[in-house]
């Protein structure tokens, strides 16, 4: 690795140890979190579908028990995966074959700094290289120690993590922004068109809570439906009576076209799908739902992606947008809560096929309620994709900063410079 700083094995300054060996039979539904392999993406922890052990099975391991600000790293598959841990993380558990880096000397090597190298291209690619084994690449605690990296005194160390910090900061401050967003459109769905609650209380004579233009908007009654009850004067349709799908409207890109689809706008389908025959562009706001492959969440609903701007999408999601007073963000919501598994077909290849799709329940309740509805979400969802929007520029920008100031290249003031502009 060429820079100005000087160069040491990475294990004169830190250590990593695996994980603990759980057994198969200490698997459970629910107690402590365990962190795998697979939990561990792109600097962070991601604990869906994790697995678990009870509580005393946990204490049986204490000391394998993650703190806040452990730095993580893959040792089987995709090695050199880190993530640093995060007080929500917390409590968790270390599984075998990922590592957890302790410190060694202080005096040398600050912790948040370590984090940062460790996501430098040219130190990843290092530990890539050390990989073995055909079938699943693994790398040892004894390899690992052996890399050599860069080491610029502590003082700008702490400088460096700082700023990059400040950054991360900042992108996680938007992640957490959006799920709180996310979980009050959520919530608000659920209480107008899952549960009822405003019908509900003016039913039994209670103040639904709600401004009185809107509140007149909600019936004062139940009725029977095929779906069960409903509010009143409420109506049930197929939900293809009340979207706009793409598939049958996509036309190729073809040409010079193509290059963008890896450059300048995402790519959303079946991961790892490279057929450029069936790539199509498409424009502003939309709703992705999956066709075959990933299909089905756990709770049973549908897996979807809301997404906005120029994108590129295969064949293997369904493209829609709300049509008439229904949105694209409510049909996002109803696709949340609506079971989508009595729908799909194929065991061995899962597939929600457009005609399946379209004859979905959907309780109609009403255009004006539906556009009331939209406008009091769209505050949210604009603000949501703003905040996404915003975490792509800053961690694209720590993304340029990392190797140039871990190199020497780039100086601690021209950084903080740079990052002041996008605050």
């Amino acid at each position: 690795m060429v820079g100005e700083y000087d160069t040491v094995p990475l294990g004169d300054v830190a250590s990593v140890r695996s994980g603990f060996a759980f057994k198969s039979s200490d698997w459970t539904e629910t107690g402590i979190p365990v962190v795998k392999i697979a939990n561990v993406k792109d600097g962070n922890l991601v604990m869906d579908r994790c697995s678990f052990v009870p509580p005393a099975i946990a204490d049986s391991a204490a000391e394998f028990a993650l703190q806040s600000g452990d730095i993580l790293i893959a040792m089987t598959g995709y090695i050199g995966d880190v993530a640093y841990v995060r007080k929500c993380d917390l409590p968790a558990t270390l599984n075998q074959r990922v590592g957890r880096f302790a410190i060694r000397d202080a005096k040398r090597l600050d912790k948040r700094f370590l984090f940062y190298l460790l996501r430098d291209a040219d130190v990843r690619k290092e530990i890539e290289g050390l990989g073995y084994g055909s079938a699943q690449p693994n790398v040892s605690p004894t390899l690992i120690h052996g890399v050599e990296v860069p080491l610029p005194p502590l003082p700008e160390q702490l400088a460096f993590a700082h700023i990059l910090g400040t950054l991360d900061d900042k992108i996680e401050l938007n992640r957490r922004m959006n799920e709180t967003l996310e979980a009050m459109a959520r919530a608000l769905f659920k209480s107008w068109f899952v549960d009822f609650d405003p019908v509900r209380a003016k039913a039994e004579g209670r103040d639904p809570g709600l401004p009185k233009p809107l509140a007149d908007l909600f019936p004062d009654s139940f009725e029977d439906s095929e779906l069960g009850e409903i509010p009143k004067g409420w109506e049930v349709h197929s939900v293809g009576a009340h979207m706009v799908n793409f598939d049958s409207k996509r036309v190729p890109v073809s040409g010079a076209d193509r290059s963008d689809r890896q450059g300048q706008y995402p790519y959303h389908g079946a991961a790892g799908v490279m057929d450029y025959v069936d790539d199509y562009l498409f424009d502003g706001v939309h709703l992705l739902v999956g066709e075959d492959g990933s299909v089905v969440q756990n709770n049973g609903a549908a897996v979807t992606q809301y997404v906005w701007g120029k994108i590129w999408v295969n064949n293997h999601a369904h493209v829609l947008q709300g049509r008439g007073a229904v949105s694209t963000e409510q049909l996002y919501l109803y696709f949340h809560f609506e079971p989508v598994a009595p729908y799909v077909t194929g065991a061995v290849q899962p597939k929600l096929s457009q005609g399946r799709m379209n004859t979905m329940p959907f309780l109609f309740a009403g255009e004006q309620l539906c556009r009331a509805f939209q406008r009091t979400i769209q505050p949210w969802f604009a603000r949501l994709r703003t905040n996404v929007d915003e975490v792509k520029t800053l961690a694209a920008l720590r993304d340029t900063l990392l190797p140039k100031l871990i190199s020497g290249e780039l100086r601690v003031n021209d950084a903080e410079r740079l990052t002041e502009v996008t605050a």
